[in-house]
């Protein structure tokens, strides 16, 4: 029985299940790599935000990550409508009320358009309405969390991109591309 651990990073395009298979036919992550059998993703990202997914058949470090008693940081670029000042920023920052629960601490800035490449399909804004890109870094994972985190302070996320999970960047690799982690980037994943 061959018990070698693998550990992928994967750019996760928009319109993707974060699984393997779909009853309903939609679009999952089967074609994008060659992923060994028994390697799963970390954590999800839901079918209209893209960046980073994790995956692996480390059971151990699997569980690790996704303890929330063990608070790792995950950083999404979310494009929204309109322009947040700074006490909308610091409303995030403190935690929301989403789903009668608020959401713990984060941190959140204004950042310069990251420069991604288009979206399929594209967004469209509203011509009368600007749109900027913030950085927000949660600690939990609820459910569309950062999309309802903007949207509780008024502005709405048109496009959602994780770029971060501890210290494993997104980077440049293409939307739809995989690669194998780096030993050292392993060892950041389990400390």
């Amino acid at each position: 029985m061959d018990n070698k651990l693998f550990y992928f990073i994967l750019n996760k395009p928009y319109g993707v299940l974060s699984q393997f298979t779909d009853k309903l036919k939609r679009k999952t992550l089967t074609g994008f790599y060659d992923f060994p059998k028994d390697v799963y993703p970390v954590g999800r990202l839901d079918m209209d935000s893209e960046g980073l997914l994790l995956l692996s058949n480390d059971k151990e470090m699997v569980d690790f990550l996704l303890n929330p008693v063990n608070s790792h940081e995950k950083e999404y670029y979310a494009q929204v409508e309109g322009i947040p000042d700074k006490e909308s920023l610091t409303c995030l920052e403190e935690g929301v009320i989403i789903e009668g629960k608020k959401t713990l601490p984060a941190k959140a800035k204004l950042i310069e358009d990251p420069l991604f490449p288009q979206r399929k399909p594209p967004i469209f804004p509203r011509k009368n309405k600007p749109v900027c890109w913030i950085s927000v870094v949660v600690t939990e994972g609820r459910y569309r969390q950062v999309r309802k985190m903007t949207a509780s302070i008024g502005y709405p996320t048109l496009r959602l991109v994780r770029v971060r999970i501890k210290n494993i960047v997104l980077s440049n690799l293409e939307p739809g591309k995989a690669r194998e982690l780096t030993p050292g980037e392993i060892e950041i994943l389990k400390s």
